[in-house]
Order: C-alpha cells, then structure tokens, then sequence
C-alpha cells in the first residue's frame, strides 16, 4: 500500500540530502519562523516542513498535484487532522509495544511482538477505512481520491475478519502441532507447522485410529484421518527439558514467525510514510489557521513553466514578518512579467529587505505546493533559489567582509544553474560605491545572459542608474515610497532610482529635539 499524497508516482523522501545553500536560505529568509509556525512545538513537523520546503520541486505537475491535495484539506482540515492524528496514536503506541523493546533473538518473541504490533495497526488501518468509507466524497483531488480508492479496494470487511482469525491462530493459546523427520545422525529435520487439531483425542480414539489404520494397510485403501496425537508432560523443575521442548517449537514457527514480521514491516512502512506525507498538509493548515486569524490574505499561485518569464502579484507580503509582529501587513503590487531582472532602490526602512524577503518566501511555498501570502500570485517555476545578502563582521570569518562577499558568490556561480533566482541584498557595499558597482554590474550581466532571474536591493546609486540608462526591456526598477513629509508607507512603487536614500530622515527621527529621549 502506498499514499502518494506528495507525489504521484513515488514515496516523498524525509532524508533527502537538501540543497547546498540550505543555511543561507534559512537565514536570509528567516525560514526558522515559518518552520515552527507550521509545526507549533513538534520536532516531526518542523523536520517534515524544512525538507519539504527546501527542496521544492521543480516540476508543475507535481506542484500542481500538491495543490490540489492542499486544497482538500483547507475545505475538510477536521478529517485531514484526524486521519494523521489516528497514524500517530497507532506508531507511539507500537514503541510502547513488547516489540519495542524484545531482541528479535529468537522465534518466539519475532512472533509474539508482530502479533501485538499488528493489532495496533489492523485497528488503525479499520479507523482510516472508516474515515474513507464516511467522508471521501468531500475530496476533488487526484491524491486523495487514489488514497480512498486504495484503501477501499485493499481494506474490505472480509480482509479484517481473515487477518483477525489468522492472528488469534497464531497466538497458539492451545498447543503448537509440529511434524519433523529424523535426518543424519538422528536430527531433527523438515521441522512443519500444522495447523492445530480441532479437537483432543482420548486413548480409546487413538487406538481406534490405529485399528482403522491397519485394516486399510490390509484393504490397499488410502488412508485420510488425521494422524494421532501423543501428549507427554514436562516436570516442573526440568528446565533442560524445557529449554529444548522451547528450541523445537521455535524451530517449527521460525517460518511464520518471520513471515508475520515481513507483513508488519510493510504495514509499518505504509503507516510511517502515510504520517510523513500527511504532516506536511497538517503543517500547512497550521500556518493557514494563523494568518486567517490575523486576517492576512492567502491564495493559491499560478505556477508556469521555468523556460518562461513570469512574475507578477497583488498584496504580497513577508509572511515571515506577520507571524512575528502578530498583525496584518502591508502587501506589494509588482507585475515584472517578461522580466528577468529586478533592481529595488529607496528609502532606508521603507521596506525594501522585507519585500526581498517576500520573493523568496513566496518562490519556496510555491515550489512546494503551499499558498502563498498574496491576494495573486504568478510566477515560473525555478530550478534553485539562491540569497546573497550582506553579512556583518563577526570573529567567524577568516577574512574581510568584501573577500568574504566575493567567496560567498564564488560558492553560488559553482551550484547555480540556469532558469535559477538570485536575490541579492546590498551585496558588495563593503567596498567603495565606484568599484561594488563594477563588481556588482559584472556579476549582474553575467548572470542574465545564462537566464537567472535577479532581484537586487541597493543604496548604490551607480549601479541602479546605470542598468536603468540601458533601457534594457527585461528590467523593472522599483523605489521604495517615501511622502513628502518622510513618512515610509512601506509600499514599492515603480520609478528611476534616485541619489539619495533619504538618510536625514533617520537622522532627524532620532536627534530631532522632538523626538523622545
């Protein structure tokens, strides 16, 4: 059995390798937020949501696929929750098991721990099936009506009552029927298990048997009755006797014994994978449950493919920002279709980082089949993102900030690939305006001519201006919006740069004889 609600064809991998960039990308991203919104204080959930999210697909169809399977559990989150919190209680409860803590040494405690873990799954299994039974016809999607329609044609009723006998039968409450051969040396060979007569013979039954026996030897007539049964009783202090009598009835139900461990294994792993890919879904009805209530608009992208330029919202904000401040947050309006570049100048504090931000929280919660925060959103699928932001000194690095900056980018040329984001965040102003601008123009152009799209926020005047003389069509240029009076609205807004960021703003907020001391 498989649940294929991450992708169509394929388990979703939780130990997948993630990409080289992970670090940065949770940092410059904030990523760390998001990850424990979505998992509210569970390690299973913040693990499952970090995989998830950082290696993001790539295709639209599985994109697509996952969206649709989101979509199911926006409208039913009650059914979702229930489903994934009956895998739970089935796996805790199995480590609470014999078998969570028996050896495997021998036979016996193979046996006796697979009939005990099989019994907490057969009942779990019987819940989910009844969850199918009563509410699948309130799922659309393509992952959840294959996972109903599989756990339909695989759990029926009779399927339950067979697995129910077969595990009362193996428990052996009565006895063990074992036949065996003598081999070389007069061994034990051929050890069999049978399966247990259905009733006890007296010494009277078993002579007749015996009688009868011998008159079809006589009459050349096959013979059909069961063969006798002998009984023989161990003292209660003959512990060698019992040690051996222990020995050969492991020898006979070492074969069943390891069958019932294969069967518990395969339904172990249907249920560990089921809780895998269900935590993801649970995980993001977790976040929607927090930014509804903060009133914060959420919807889901039009994702197209990565060959394409397109990359184009309304009300888009840090997603990352409102989960912080608890509140509702200013969204941006940018349509940049048919654009590859991107360049951000302004006001200091107007809201150009937290937008940058925005970009690549929303590319990730695309890529992985989430909402996105924004009223719209539209934008080509990318094959990696990658954050290149400005770092402050500290006593880990080996070298200045500028070298640092260069090596830093150097790591990204090596792993980036084309159909790819940059977001670049006052990169390369730990040197002086005139040369980060050539080093930046540089890096920037190359970038483009192999199809990376770039955003780029800069105080670097030189820079912007530069890119915006080219009246290069492939590029948008947004400003930070500042009033008259100083006030940010936090709002970006397309227009030149210009050759201030407005610096005395700050300077009189602070120093103003006004201001609070």
């Amino acid at each position: 059995m498989k649940a294929f609600l991450m992708h169509k064809d394929h388990d979703f991998d939780l130990q997948r390798k993630l990409p080289p960039n992970e670090q940065a990308l949770t940092q410059d991203l904030e990523l760390n937020i998001l990850f424990n919104a979505m998992a509210l204080g569970d390690d299973f959930l913040f693990q499952v949501a970090k995989t998830a999210v950082l290696s993001s697909a790539n295709d639209l169809d599985t994109i697509l696929y996952r969206q649709n399977v989101l979509k199911d559990c926006v409208n039913n989150p009650s059914i979702v929750t229930e489903i994934y919190n009956v895998t739970v209680e089935a796996i805790e409860g199995k480590k609470k098991t014999f078998w969570g803590t028996f050896t495997y040494k021998y036979p016996s405690g193979i046996l006796r721990g697979s009939i005990e873990v099989l019994e907490i799954y057969v009942d779990m299994l019987k819940k989910i099936k009844n969850i199918a039974d009563e509410h699948s016809d309130k799922f659309k999607s393509e992952g959840f009506t294959v996972f109903f329609e599989m756990l339909k044609r695989e759990l029926s009723d009779e399927y339950f009552v067979r697995i129910q006998n077969h595990l009362r039968e193996l428990k052996f409450r009565e006895s063990v029927l074992i036949s065996a051969e003598l081999g070389k040396g007069n061994k034990g060979a051929n050890y069999t298990l049978h399966k247990p007569h259905d009733q006890k013979q007296s010494w009277l039954q078993r002579v007749l048997v015996r009688f009868r026996r011998f008159i079809c030897d006589f009459l050349h007539i096959p013979f059909t009755e069961k063969p006798p049964a002998y009984t023989f009783y161990l003292h209660p202090r003959d512990e060698a006797g019992a040690r051996a009598l222990s020995a050969l009835r492991d020898r006979g139900i070492n074969l069943v014994a390891n069958a019932l461990a294969q069967s518990t294994d395969h339904i172990l792993s249907f249920s560990t994978m089921l809780r895998k890919e269900l935590a993801f879904y649970v995980g993001c009805l977790n976040l929607h449950q927090q930014l509804a209530q903060m009133g914060e608009p959420l919807s889901f992208p039009l994702p197209v493919a990565s060959g394409e330029r397109l990359h184009s919202f309304k009300g888009l904000y840090d997603v990352c920002l409102a989960l912080t401040v608890q509140h509702k947050i200013i969204g941006n309006n940018v349509n940049a279709d048919k654009k590859d570049l991107v360049i951000i100048t302004g006001a200091n504090q107007g809201g150009k980082s937290t937008f940058l931000r925005s970009i690549g929280l929303s590319q990730l919660m695309m890529q992985c089949g989430m909402f996105v925060p924004a009223e719209s959103f539209s934008s080509n699928v990318c094959s990696s993102l990658f954050t290149h932001y400005k770092r402050e000194e500290d006593t880990a690095m080996k070298s200045g900030k500028f070298d640092e900056e260069l090596s830093r980018m150097s790591d990204i040329v090596d792993n980036i690939t084309s159909d790819s984001m940059l977001l670049f965040n006052e990169s390369f102003a730990a040197t002086n305006e005139r040369e980060g601008s050539e080093i930046a123009r540089q890096i920037v152009s190359a970038l483009l001519e192999k199809r990376i799209k770039v955003f780029f926020v800069t105080h670097s005047y030189q820079f912007a201006r530069g890119f915006y003389e080219t009246k290069k069509g492939n590029a948008v240029f947004l400003r930070a919006e500042r009033q008259t009076d100083g006030v940010r609205t936090f709002k970006l807004i397309e227009g030149e740069p210009l050759q201030t960021s407005f610096g005395e703003d700050l300077y009189d907020r602070i120093f103003s004889s006004n201001s609070p001391r």
